[in-house]
């Protein structure tokens, strides 16, 4: 922390930030921060999605009272809440594929979840990788949402759900697709 704070006031970092903690981790930084007069943690690169909300468990409320921001990485859980991994398809260059042994997102469950999200986008007009981004964007506890597109069509459609505002009867459904499948690829 005191190495950190020294880059920080030396202008050779601007900010410190955290990832993949828990929240007694993050409790334990900005104690030792407030306690020593050290430059504070102001963000948290953990995975958050459709898939994996266990951020939602303890660090959220961290994250809002302490006003340290998400960077939720992974929103489209590998790519995998886009579709294209369902009933067994296995695109020829698509990162679940290519790197197999990141096993995450390939699980019975993470895959019936995603069947019901990808489902529940189409049954209301909506691209299943826009909901799944709008979802993570609209959280009060996100401040950014690191993206992963391989190709330009990718990444103007994740572009693209910026522009998206989830209906309530959407984010019901959402919530009810969560209560049947809670975080099946933690």
């Amino acid at each position: 922390m005191r190495a950190l704070d020294d880059l920080v006031r030396a202008g050779k970092v601007r900010y410190i930030g955290l990832s993949n903690e828990t929240p007694w981790g993050l409790h334990r930084y900005l104690e030792l921060a407030r306690q020593h007069g050290l430059a504070r943690v102001v963000s948290i690169q953990n995975p958050y999605s459709l898939l994996n909300r266990s951020f939602e468990v303890g660090l959220a409320e961290m994250a809002i009272k302490e006003q340290v921001g998400l960077l939720a990485y992974s929103p489209l859980g590998f790519g995998v809440l886009t579709g294209k991994y369902l009933d067994g398809a296995r695109p020829a260059s698509a990162r679940v594929t290519r790197w197999s042994r990141f096993a995450r997102y390939n699980n019975a469950m993470g895959e019936k979840a995603t069947a019901a999200y990808v489902a529940l986008a189409r049954e209301h007009g909506l691209v299943p990788e826009h909901m799944a981004l709008a979802f993570v964007n609209r959280q009060p506890f996100v401040a950014s949402t690191l993206i992963g597109a391989t190709t330009m069509e990718q990444l103007e459609t994740n572009l693209a759900s910026s522009d998206i505002t989830l209906s309530d009867e959407v984010m019901q459904a959402i919530e009810q697709v969560h209560l049947r499948y809670s975080n099946p690829c933690p």
